[in-house]
């Protein structure tokens, strides 16, 4: 059973967001709402949504009180405060980072690894980055990390642009060696909307420095089946999935994504999915976000 609320704009930042909730002027959302309902009935876990339309301001939140695991979704914030750090001049794009041996740690996903295996190689931080955030490598990640400082630095970066519904505490190694680690890294989906909101208003970010980043996620090469998976070919998606992978009973912690997704008409809106301790398999979850990502795609294309 969901609560449905509907409330003037000029109130949205005036209440809690406790189950199904929308924002918008005349109530035109209520068809989008409805087919959240249908899609939220054949699903198991908690799903968590957050859409936002840019240009006409509707938006809804689905269960915006939980602290969802953002796996590697935070990579995003991770690269923002890289940025951050470019637009001050203190690192450069083009600088060369020297990647270790030991830097490329086993077991984990790591497009970066399989390009160097043998390591003891400099290569740009652009690529870096890259890797990091189009390819999620874990331990391009980790590097990034010690680059900032911890990730702690990332996190007070992060709250100090305004993000207050946030936390960044562990690496990937972390997580990696202790399960319980990734929930240290959570998000609400209202905040990832927010996120990506200032990135997309460039008010974060220096023009050279937002236009890399927007390149960087749209070419995203992974959770291609997920807010993308649905949406006509060719609909530019600038994206950041996240995934935890099956535990030993057969639950997956968190599959997630946020991105920002342009219209037939030119326009955007905003959309974040988590979607945490569900039995569904990956194809299954996939589908589960693909279809709210579809949901939200059509209601702001039919305005």
């Amino acid at each position: 059973m969901y609560t449905i609320k509907t409330i003037p704009l000029k109130t949205r930042f005036l209440t809690l967001f406790i189950s199904l909730t929308s924002y918008c002027t005349f109530g035109q959302i209520e068809s989008l709402k409805q087919k959240i309902r249908q899609i939220v009935s054949a699903t198991d876990g908690t799903l968590g949504i957050g859409i936002s339309g840019l240009n006409n301001r509707d938006t809804l939140t689905l269960n915006n009180h939980v602290h969802f695991a953002m796996q590697s979704v935070y990579k995003f914030h991770l690269g923002l405060a890289i940025l951050n750090q470019v637009d001050q001049g203190k690192l450069k794009l083009n600088q060369k980072i020297l990647i270790l041996k030991k830097d490329l740690l086993p077991d984990t996903w790591s497009p970066l690894r399989e390009k160097y295996p043998n390591g003891n190689v400099e290569i740009p931080l652009s690529e870096l980055l890259q890797f990091t955030v189009a390819q999620s490598d874990n331990n391009g990640c980790d590097i990034l990390f010690r680059i900032m400082g911890g990730p702690r630095v990332v996190d007070n970066y992060i709250k100090s642009i305004g993000m207050t519904d946030v936390a960044i505490m562990t690496t990937e190694e972390q997580m990696h060696k202790d399960v319980k680690a990734q929930f240290s890294n959570w998000t609400t989906p209202w905040s990832a909307v927010q996120l990506l909101e200032k990135f997309y208003q460039k008010k974060i970010l220096s023009p050279a420095s937002h236009a890399f980043m927007w390149q960087t996620l749209t070419g995203a090469t992974t959770g291609a089946q997920k807010i993308k998976g649905l949406l006509p070919a060719g609909t530019i998606v600038a994206h950041k999935s996240g995934l935890s992978g099956v535990n030993s009973e057969g639950i997956t912690a968190a599959t997630n994504d946020i991105g920002i997704v342009t219209l037939p008409n030119g326009k955007h809106f905003i959309i974040s999915t988590f979607y945490s301790n569900t039995k569904k398999s990956d194809k299954e979850s996939d589908r589960v976000i693909a279809e709210v990502a579809k949901a939200a795609f059509d209601y702001f294309s039919s305005k």
